[in-house]
């Protein structure tokens, strides 16, 4: 698409068949100015800057007055190519008088964001239409990021410092009379994601620009994020995220690319045999892009964010006028709300509907810009069958799953290939990564709900299923029916489907003749039903935790790096009585009536559908890649091996190093004698030979101590309360969840305290090291289990922050509002970190990395990147505790043979929480998930039990190691050299080589 802001120039009219825009241009738009003309026009902006501007007011005082200190340089001409101090500020000058959005009258901090933000901008385009004026003319393979997440965080610091004018942008606000990190914290987090998803998604964006990889993201632009966290004497509450309330600088709407999207109608043949998608509700959806830059390179690369909307004429100007607004702007709001907020509920039908639109919005409008790119830049000549070679499409979870047959749809009907060419094309160009290795968290989607929203797309799915029907039984043959069967019923894309027409016989038994007597069958009859009767009776008679209603279903385990994915609807009663009944003898049907057995729901299984439509699926880690090719997806792998891949995650070095931690930067810098290691994590590797010098080793911790000092003064802003920077922070900050087990962390600390309340003082500090126990992350707003979580662990601090006798032995603090900004001050500043999910759960994990590489030990079980984290750092500075991947069933199954005894330790601690001593909140709920053989919400499911034990072992060797201060940093270095495997930088190299085929495209 287009990126210049500044001019268009038109091209020929589309081709028969091209996409129907509302008023769209996206497909004849070219690069527009030069980079010439564009810095010929900054310049220009610059000298007018020098006649006209005028500050009154420069600070939040009210009476502050402008620096005079470089003002007067600062009217001289800007230079993007080598700008400096003077120059900045003119440019800054210049947007704060001619592109404001404040009173002309002061120059506060949030102008002075905003004017800043606006000049960096302008270097960004310049940069960014370079990239893709030369992607043009080359016409490379491009590769697309498809995420339903991007957690990018502020962007300002990032972009001065990819950019290398950190200095000079911080002399020129000076000048200008403010400070560099006071305008920063302007700037609210882009509230487009949540967790790990996300935040993965943009450290890729990253290094996919420090490459010079051609490639864009895309996403929705989310009116109101996930929700703002706050937490009051009740736990958390939720409200709409504001960070679009002033506007955001960094975006630049497109209004001349947009694109139809349809629900709901109907499907037609015409009279050329060809399928039409008519009727139902018509929508359009709006490009929003923000430049990514990448580090030290002009390579600007794009995330595209979608918006939605319905075309003023739809609102009803009848309705309006004759009192019936709601009704009038239907059409408007039934549009918008579509990206109002990330992850709406899901528990009512209008919820499920929501969320599926946004897929399919985030799917439709990307492959519809993707396909107009390449039809432009292949001008007369377009060649399908060269899509794959230079389109890369990668699907970040199964949110983006119905790329497949939308892609489908539009090269089928609306482009006129034929299914076998859109099909081959297809599996060419699109690939998955799994986020997830639980089977109840992998999205399943009711077919009922998706035909009626998506007609066209369910027989596009339903003739994929049969192409992975013929597969299935072209390699396993018809002899063996019952293997066969037991093939597809795991296999298929459509589960509880019968199978195709042409398929229908395929597992049919051949009958064994025998002759029967009829009052043998009768009598055979009635025993049939009366155990028919007795399997069928209901199931919802399983143990529930005391004074606990049954939760709705998306309340279950969510995967790692995603929200809850759509609960599907309850099934319904089949419309007539199974076959089997209806064969029932008259006499049998008198003497006991048969229950009819509900109809299972059919749903499709949207990871399935991307196993069978990409060319290369991948885990994210090395024994999550294992589990997903040898339990999750086994069938699969035994048929396409090849396609299976692991890609461990990786996260910016720039962002979660460089920039959040710049002392810690500077003392690397200093010993290993280079800055390369920005993006050549390698070198860091050199830290170890010097992992006992005492130099460094001081160094190390005063860079600690420093970050430390940051957290004590945000910890005081947040929360009211005051930490002693000489306790070791101790952190778990990821979103809420009980297979994250951050409740096992909050009885360990409930248990810590317990045990110093029971010692005098003296003993208390001879045995204890101390402790802030710091807690960050959101709990999904239907996530119920997981609120009480967070209100426990409000609770404990309440109680442990006020105990005069406990002092600063131990704190706990819940950070509300845990984003990507706290992460950075968070992080630098830990010294433990827990990544104690329950093993074989979390698929990765990003944020054990960025510990990693800030120096912070780790305490956690063998699990996601944890595995090869320890095997970097080495054993010995790694704190593993916990039962194993591989017992986790076993274990289970214990369980639920009543073979469990609990460690006395966790029978105390959780007889010390119901005793009231944190409150007279009621704990039976939390503990009862703890406790019991089996049920839902029941039997101790996450295992915290079982590893209680090995965690509090642990924690005493934490202790013991901390009270050592020179093992311990020697452990810390040792870390931060052992982390250089997981840069993002790696990943993104074997994605580009081993799944997209795309080579680094630098600009001259």
């Amino acid at each position: 698409m287009a990126f210049s802001q500044f001019s268009a120039k038109s091209c020929p009219s589309s081709s028969p068949g091209s996409f129907v825009q509302y008023g769209s241009l996206s497909r004849f738009i070219s690069f527009g100015a030069s980079s010439g003309n564009s810095r010929r026009l900054l310049n220009l902006r610059s000298r007018r800057v020098a006649r006209s501007f005028s500050v009154k007011n420069v600070s939040s005082e009210p009476n502050a007055k402008l620096k005079e200190s470089g003002v007067k340089e600062a009217t001289s001409g800007y230079n993007p190519d080598s700008p400096d101090a003077a120059s900045i500020a003119s440019s800054i000058k210049y947007h704060a008088e001619f592109t404001p959005l404040f009173s002309p009258d002061k120059f506060e901090l949030p102008k002075a964001y905003f004017a800043t933000a606006q000049s960096v901008r302008d270097n960004l385009i310049i940069n960014w239409n370079e990239t893709y004026e030369y992607y043009e003319k080359l016409n490379v393979k491009q590769a697309y990021y498809l995420s339903m997440e991007f957690l990018q965080g502020r962007a300002l610091l990032n972009a001065i410092g990819n950019l290398g004018l950190t200095g000079a942008y911080a002399e020129a606000l000076n000048n200008l009379g403010h400070n560099l990190e006071n305008v920063v914290s302007q700037e609210p987090d882009a509230a487009l994601g949540n967790g790990g998803l996300g935040r993965l998604a943009s450290c890729f964006l990253d290094s996919l620009a420090t490459l010079n990889y051609p490639a864009w993201g895309y996403g929705l632009r989310y009116k109101y994020g996930l929700f703002k966290q706050r937490i009051t004497k009740d736990g958390q509450e939720e409200v709409a995220e504001n960070w679009l309330e002033l506007g955001n600088p960094w975006e630049m709407v497109r209004n001349d690319v947009s694109y139809p999207i349809k629900f709901y109608g109907k499907v037609v043949s015409g009279s050329d045999g060809k399928s039409n998608w008519i009727g139902g509700e018509d929508i359009q959806a709006v490009a929003y892009d923000v430049p990514i830059p990448g580090y030290k390179t002009k390579t600007t690369i794009n995330l595209r964010l979608w918006s939605t909307k319905a075309p003023s004429e739809d609102f009803d100007l009848y309705a309006f006028n004759s009192g019936d607004h709601t009704k009038a702007a239907e059409a408007l709001s039934n549009a918008e709300k579509i990206c109002y907020i990330l992850y709406p509920g899901d528990e009512s039908v209008e919820g499920k509907i929501l969320r599926l639109k946004q897929q399919y919005t985030l799917c439709s409008a990307s492959l519809q810009d993707i396909i107009a790119q390449f039809e432009r830049r292949s001008g007369t000549n377009v060649r399908w069958e060269e899509f794959p070679e230079k389109v890369a499409v990668q699907m970040n979870d199964t949110h983006p799953t119905l790329c497949i047959p939308e892609l489908m749809r539009i090269l089928v009907d609306v482009k006129g290939l034929s299914w076998k060419e859109a099909w081959n094309i297809t599996q060419r160009t699109v690939a998955y990564t799994n986020h997830t290795v639980l089977p109840e968290a992998l999205e399943k989607w009711s077919l009922e709900l998706m035909q009626k929203l998506l007609p066209r797309h369910v027989e596009i799915i339903e003739m994929i299923d049969e192409e992975l029907i013929h597969a299935i039984v072209s390699e396993y043959g018809t002899a063996d029916v019952d293997l066969l069967d037991k093939k597809l019923k795991e296999m298929r894309i459509l589960e509880n489907f019968d199978l195709p027409a042409p398929f229908a016989d395929l597992l049919v038994k051949p009958k064994k003749s025998a002759v029967v007597d009829p009052s043998d069958k009768v009598k055979n009859s009635e025993e049939e039903v009366e155990v028919a009767d007795e399997e069928l009776e209901p199931a919802d008679e399983e143990p529930k935790p005391a004074d606990e209603e049954p939760e709705p279903a998306d309340e279950e385990p969510k995967p790692a790096d995603e929200e809850p994915e759509p609960a599907d609807e309850e099934p319904e009663p089949a419309d007539e009585e199974p076959e089997a009944e209806k064969e029932i003898s008259t006499a049998a049907e008198e003497k006991k009536e048969a229950k009819v057995v509900p109809e299972p729901q059919k749903l499709v299984r949207m990871a399935n559908l991307c196993i069978v439509a990409g060319h290369a699926v991948n885990g994210v880690a090395s024994i999550h890649s294992e589990i997903v090719k040898n339990e999750v997806f086994n069938e699969f792998y035994k048929l396409w091996p090849d396609k299976f891949q692991n890609k461990t995650n990786g996260v910016t070095p720039r962002r979660w190093m460089l920039f959040c931690n710049p002392d810690l930067s500077k003392i690397i810098s200093k010993w290993i004698g280079t800055e390369d290691w920005v993006t050549n994590t390698e070198k860091l590797a050199e830290l170890r030979k010097f992992a006992d010098n005492e130099d460094l080793q001081k160094q190390f911790r005063l860079a600690k101590r420093n970050n430390k000092m940051k957290v004590v003064s945000l910890i005081k802003e947040k929360t009211g309360y005051l930490v002693s920077p000489d306790a070791m922070f101790d952190i778990q900050v990821k979103r809420i969840h009980e297979y994250k087990r951050q409740l096992m962390n909050i009885l360990g600390i409930v248990y810590r305290y317990k045990k110093m309340k029971e010692m005098s003082d003296a003993e208390r500090k001879a045995k204890f090291v101390p402790r802030v126990c710091i807690f960050g992350g959101k709990a999904f707003a239907t996530y119920v289990q997981a609120k009480r979580i967070v209100k426990f662990i409000t609770d404990v601090g309440a109680t442990v922050n006020h105990d005069a006798e406990i002092g600063d032995l131990l704190k706990v603090i819940f950070v509300p509002d845990y984003n990507v900004s706290v992460a950075e001050l968070l992080i630098p500043a830990s010294e433990l970190s827990q990544h104690i999910s329950t093993a074989g759960m979390e698929a990765s994990g990003t944020s054990n990395m960025k510990f990693a590489m800030n120096g912070c030990i780790l305490i956690g079980t063998l699990d996601g990147a944890n595995v090869e984290i320890r095997e970097e750092v080495g054993e010995e500075n790694f704190f593993l505790f916990g039962a194993k991947a591989h017992e986790i069933a076993g274990l289970r199954k214990e369980r639920t043979e009543g073979k469990f005894v609990p460690d006395p330790r966790f029978e105390e601690v959780k007889e010390f929480v119901r005793s009231g001593v944190f409150g007279s909140n009621n704990y039976n709920e939390l503990m009862g998930s703890l406790e019991g053989k089996e049920g839902y919400g029941r039997a101790d499911y996450f295992l915290v039990g079982q590893d209680f034990p090995s965690y509090l072992e642990c924690q005493e060797k934490v202790d013991e190691a901390y009270r050592d201060q020179k093992l311990w940093t020697r452990m810390s270095i040792l870390n931060t050299a052992g982390s250089y495997k997981f840069s993002s930088d790696r990943t993104i190299h074997e994605y580009a080589r081993d799944i997209w085929n795309i080579e680094p495209i630098e600009l001259p």
